[in-house]
């Protein structure tokens, strides 16, 4: 069993688009190894607090701390330090359509550090290899499947062995099979690498293969409901809407009693 130790903290988060507040009072935790599920309807703003923990977005109140370490309260040098322990997948991969595999998943080593080139190849294709596209270092995006783009794309994320890995909508537009493989991997890369791992989405088969941990976001009140492991939320949640969403409509109004 796993010691937990607390990687991110949340602490009196609001998200706001000018006057328009997508959610407030924010306040949980993410333990180091979790698999971390944003969760709720559409529109409560999932999207939204994703970019405030990978720094795309400011708050309009509260912060986030890594290990600890205020992210948008301390200097700019150390939020680029923080940034630079991170790893993305975005929901339709954003690969480059003219550059190889390989050169795709050189990007982040190119610009982060001075490894030679022959160097930053083995680690191409040993990433590569790590999602199971060994063989594929000179194939373009365009000459692949959907499900392996994700990969590559997710071999691109891993390239600078981050201590946390955010993931949008990992199984967007993948068929049942080829999501369930996805899920797989993302479990295997958070044993193999020892990261933690949050992600948006909305897939519930995908939420409880891989989910330890959850925020539920309600985007009628503007804030959080729950949060916990997605499957004692669905089994023993005393909110109605939590238990719902997690059902997909098969809870009752008399479960709630």
């Amino acid at each position: 069993m796993r010691s937990l130790q607390t990687h991110i903290t949340i602490r009196d988060l609001t998200l706001a688009y000018g006057d328009f507040v997508v959610q407030s009072d924010l306040d949980f935790t993410i333990d180091r190894g979790d698999v971390f599920i944003i969760m709720g309807g559409s529109g409560c703003g999932k999207s939204s607090l994703l970019k405030v923990l990978m720094g795309l977005k400011s708050p309009t109140r509260g912060d986030v701390l890594f290990n600890g370490q205020s992210f948008w309260q301390d200097p700019e040098a150390d939020r680029q330090a923080m940034l630079r322990k991170f790893g993305v997948l975005f929901q339709n991969g954003a690969l480059w359509s003219s550059k190889t595999l390989a050169e795709n998943v050189a990007l982040p080593l190119r610009v982060y550090t001075e490894l030679p080139p022959a160097e930053v190849r083995d680690v191409c294709s040993l990433k590569l290899a790590l999602v199971g596209l060994a063989g594929f270092e000179d194939y373009y995006p365009s000459e692949i499947s959907g499900g392996m783009r994700k990969r590559a794309a997710l071999a691109r994320a891993i390239a600078l062995d981050p201590e946390i890995l955010f993931f949008d909508e990992p199984s967007a537009g993948l068929d049942p099979i080829t999501s369930r493989r996805l899920d797989d991997l993302i479990l295997e890369l958070r044993d193999s690498l020892g990261a933690t791992i949050v992600i948006v989405t909305h897939e519930l088969a995908s939420i409880f293969a891989v989910g330890n941990n959850s925020v539920f976001l309600d985007p009628v009140t503007k804030t959080m409901l729950a949060t916990g492991p997605p499957q004692e939320l669905r089994d023993h949640s005393s909110n109605f809407a939590v238990r719902d969403f997690l059902q997909r409509g098969t809870a009752t109004q008399e479960n709630n009693v």
